[in-house]
């Protein structure tokens, strides 16, 4: 899962505010000619979302196509869930305008101090903005964006806040937001104040997400005796359902040595073994922050890491490519995800290759197809392309 990795607007973008937006696309224009991913070349990307340039691999062993994402969301719970098999009805709630001074009093009164802010921002602009404030009366900072999110930022210094307050604040939050204030995620932001007086986000965030509304592939994985190796926030975007093994990571580098670690551990043998992979900083760090460079960088770290992955993959392994919505680095309307198609890329030893997977009409299509190749009862959502590839 490269998070955010978009592949061109959706036909209704422009309801979300999107309108124009083309993450993979815009990258390429911005770094130039001789900016070229020749490893997911090869997988079939450029098939997907053409080089501005003309590039083109030659002899392309992967399987490409796009999917569009069916639920009313652009959020990374409903892109995780849609590719897990649920497809929201209605989105989830969001508050432009910030929370509901009710909703915020009985938060205050529940975690037993006063919160700061209250309103949609940028995590690092806020805290820019209040750490100093937050540093003198160790008030949190609480915030959300245009997704469903109630956050709260707290420095991990225990003579201010400490880092188990601020996640006992989240269990709190968690909690109350049920019913009509069932926001998809409170997350942790934890931060330290550095020697210069600046503050730094630290890898200690935790997403506290709801319960899948519905089951997931992940659920049937395990529920079959198979096993589902969680790596990143997936076990946080899943609340742990579905899920028999986790690890936490720092970022991308982190997560593509685990999971290439996890591929290659042949302990499994037969069983049902999903290996699901969110590579969080093209989001976090470089898409919200719309900084072009450093997303390109983090896109080509990842191609020069195929080879490893592929290398240590068996004659009967697949690997899916894929993301859960866009977040174009370029767009300057604002620093929020873009709603729009995601590439699918499918690749294994064995199956066949240089195949168009075409548009496909739901994320639900990834899930629907692993149920299909696992010998699985059928979801409720997607269809499946297994037939297609082998």
């Amino acid at each position: 899962m490269l998070d955010s990795v978009g592949a061109g607007a959706l036909p209704d973008a422009d309801k979300y505010g999107d309108k124009g937006t083309n993450t993979l696309k815009h990258i390429f224009e911005n770094m130039g000619k001789d900016f070229v991913l020749s490893n997911l070349g090869n997988l079939g990307l450029y098939n997907i979302v053409p080089s501005p340039f003309g590039y083109n691999s030659q002899n392309i062993v992967g399987n490409y196509g796009k999917m569009a994402t069916k639920s009313p969301a652009k959020d990374t719970t409903a892109g995780h869930w849609e590719l897990s098999g649920i497809i929201l009805d209605k989105p989830f709630p969001t508050y432009p305008k910030g929370f509901p001074k009710e909703l915020i009093t009985d938060f205050e009164k529940q975690i037993g101090t006063k919160v700061l802010g209250n309103c949609v921002a940028s995590g690092t602009e806020i805290i820019k903005q209040l750490g100093d404030e937050h540093y003198k009366t160790g008030y949190p900072i609480v915030y959300t964006s245009a997704d469903s999110v109630f956050q709260i930022a707290a420095s991990e210094d225990e003579n201010v806040f400490g880092l188990g307050n601020l996640y006992n604040a989240c269990t709190v939050a968690r909690k109350m937001f049920i019913g009509e204030h069932a926001v998809g995620r409170v997350i942790a932001r934890p931060f330290i104040k550095k020697s210069d007086g600046t503050f730094q986000r630290t890898t200690n965030r935790k997403d506290y997400s709801l319960d899948p509304l519905g089951e997931t592939i992940l659920d049937k994985i395990t529920v079959s005796g198979g096993n589902v190796t969680a790596i990143g926030k997936i076990k946080d975007i899943f609340n742990n359902r579905g899920v028999s093994t986790a690890y936490h990571t720092t970022g991308n580098i982190d997560g593509i040595q685990k999971t290439i670690e996890c591929i290659a551990d042949k302990s499994y043998n037969n069983k049902k073994q999903l290996i699901f992979t969110n590579l969080v900083d093209f989001d976090m760090l470089w898409g919200h922050r719309r900084n072009v460079a450093a997303y390109a960088k983090g896109l080509k770290y990842f191609d020069d890491k195929l080879p490893e992955i592929i290398s240590v993959m068996t004659e009967t392994d697949l690997l899916i490519i894929t993301a859960d919505h866009g977040c174009d680095p370029t767009y300057t309307k604002h620093t929020d995800h873009t709603r729009e198609y995601v590439p699918v890329i499918v690749y294994g030893k064995n199956i066949k290759q240089n195949i168009d997977l075409g548009i496909r009409n739901s994320l639900s299509d990834v899930a629907q197809t692993i149920a299909d190749i696992f010998e699985l009862e059928p979801m409720k959502n997607g269809t499946s392309f297994k037939e297609k590839i082998c």
